[in-house]
């Protein structure tokens, strides 16, 4: 897949044309994307896919899928294994699959040799020590005690903390930069870290894993990589980034650039929130349609084209901008409104008897499936005496400009008859059970005359219906800003999910295929969701037919 050729210039794009012209790095264009398989992948990382593989596509290069796999206590399999699917389904390819515990053992090397030239020690200072001594933005840093040790020395230490002589927190291995910086990167970074930790890939060969700063430059470099996109928050970690590659000179030479990362109104793309949501149960799991993870969106019926499109709108610019969700909704609906069918459903059913159609007999009606696509072709549906209609198409005492059915008035059956309601039934409490009405058989196919009709409403024949479940999903957070609040769970929109568990569906529709999208007319666009069963379909919302969250 290949970037379109409208999408709009960057300031990256710009500068990768310039590299290639002067042929800086007399090589293909190489990137990476290089997540913590620490949890699944959301929207703000699927800008950084699209944006490293479309760039490296559209400049014939290649990118490299690398897991940054140096923290085991919340690495797991299952995280893997979702990164590498969601990648596959924005449509993306990767050259290698790459893991910096490939790299263990170089990165352990170019530590000793740091320590050999006496860029690195190991520091003896308590973890709560180090960020005292690490001083403030506004006040420079100290010098650790230890900071003079021998390399000698610090290489025996060193040597333990690998075999695993040392407590957890005992020791680390700091490079020894200057504790005066302004950037507070710079002040004696620690790169190494004791952690008695199984490691899915290396099993128990280490006890010490190196942090990130230090490893990822390396693993760049080592992969051939030219230029390491990232998100502005490692900004300020370029300086560190340069200063390791420019002290161990591995055969690489990457070049770091950053970019504004996505934030989007009504949601959080914090990894690590989004695990406190799904451990808190305040939603189903990482794949829950209200998520703003890749896996969500997929579920909520979102596809690639529409996340791929969604990030060439936004764009890529050097600043940190937050996108109105309206823009990431208008590109499924976009998409959908040229290619979903159209069905009818009714999600809280009110009975309609036509007292005026014989019993026992129906219609067959053909109806298209897409208003303005002749090549979706058309269906049949069955028009009998008994219908469902919504609830909300009926009022006893309707409010100004209601323009649906009420006592005495008609309203037109979507693709079917003009019918008038003549008699409401209620049982013994008073709530509406039936609405009996008659129908106009001469206003089938054609615009009524002599009256006016006041609107055109959705139904679904009796005889050929079945019970569904639909969830109307809604934006997860009721307010722009979640994490303005003190308690970014406070934010979450209690009518984020409400579940319609008793709607009628077309029968045809109890056996479509899971992720099969349709618009319910008047309703949104709905998709079959995994928990379907041969006993019940469960469709999902999509996106609304409008902004309902407009004005």
């Amino acid at each position: 897949m290949t970037e379109s050729d409208s999408a709009p210039a960057h300031f990256i794009r710009s500068m990768i044309e310039k590299d290639v012209a002067a042929n800086k790095h007399n090589k293909l264009v190489a990137t990476r994307f290089p997540p913590e398989p620490n949890g699944y992948l959301h929207l703000g990382h699927a800008k950084s896919i699209c944006l490293n593989f479309g760039i490296a596509e559209e400049f014939n290069g290649w990118t490299n899928l690398r897991f940054d796999d140096t923290n085991p206590d919340k690495e797991s399999e299952e995280y893997m294994s979702a990164i590498k699917r969601d990648v596959a389904w924005l449509g993306f390819k990767w050259k290698s699959l790459c893991y910096a515990s490939d790299y263990f053992d170089q990165l352990y090397d170019y530590a000793r040799l740091l320590v050999e030239k006496g860029l690195a020690y190991v520091d003896s200072l308590s973890a709560d020590e180090i960020r005292e001594y690490r001083g403030s933005l506004t006040t420079p840093g100290k010098e650790s005690p230890y900071r003079n040790r021998s390399p000698e020395q610090s290489l025996e230490l060193l040597e333990g903390m690998k075999n695993g002589d040392f407590n957890e927190g005992e020791h680390v291995l700091r490079l020894k930069i200057d504790m005066a910086s302004s950037n507070i990167n710079l002040r004696d970074p620690a790169i190494y870290r004791i952690k008695k930790t199984h490691h899915y890939r290396t099993a128990d060969k280490w006890n010490i894993y190196p942090l990130y700063d230090y490893t990822h430059c390396l693993s760049d470099a080592i992969e051939g990589i030219t230029h390491s996109l990232c998100t502005l928050e490692f900004e300020d970690h370029r300086p560190l980034y340069n200063w390791v590659l420019e002290q161990t000179q591995p055969e690489g030479s990457p070049e770091q650039t950053e970019f504004g990362p996505l934030n989007l109104e009504y949601t959080i793309l914090s990894k690590r929130k989004l695990v406190q949501l799904v451990n808190s149960g305040k939603v189903r799991g990482w794949d829950d349609p209200r998520m703003p993870t890749i896996a969500g969106l997929r579920r909520r019926g979102y596809t690639p084209g529409s996340i791929r499109e969604f990030c060439r709108r936004i764009g890529v610019t050097k600043n940190d901008a937050v996108i109105d969700m309206l823009v990431l909704e208008n590109c499924i609906r976009d998409e959908l409104n040229e290619t979903a069918e159209r069905r009818m459903a009714v999600l809280e059913p009110l009975k309609v008897v036509i007292t005026s159609w014989p019993e026992g007999t129906s219609e067959s009606l053909n109806v298209a499936n897409h208003p303005q696509n002749e090549a979706l072709g058309s269906r049949k549906v069955q028009f009998s005496r008994e219908l469902y209609i919504e609830q909300s198409d009926f009022a006893e005492i309707p409010p100004p400009k209601f323009k649906r059915l009420t006592p005495g008035g008609e309203v037109r059956l979507r693709s079917g008859y003009v019918i008038r309601c003549d008699e409401v039934v209620k049982d013994e409490n008073g709530e509406i059970i039936e609405l009996r009405c008659s129908h106009d058989a001469d206003t089938l196919g054609q615009k009524p005359q002599g009256r006016k009709v006041k609107g055109v409403i959705h139904w679904v024949n009796a005889d050929d219906s079945v019970v569904a479940e639909i969830r109307v999903y809604d934006r997860l957070f009721n307010r722009p800003d979640p994490l303005a609040e003190e308690d970014y769970m406070d934010a979450l929109n209690p009518n984020s999910l409400i579940s319609f568990i008793d709607a009628r569906i077309d029968r045809t529709l109890a056996r479509a295929e899971t992720g099969s999208v349709y618009q319910f007319e008047r309703q949104g666009y709905f998709v079959v969701d995994p928990d379907t069963s041969p006993d019940q379909a469960v469709f999902n919302r999509v996106v609304a037919l409008r902004d309902t969250w407009a004005g």
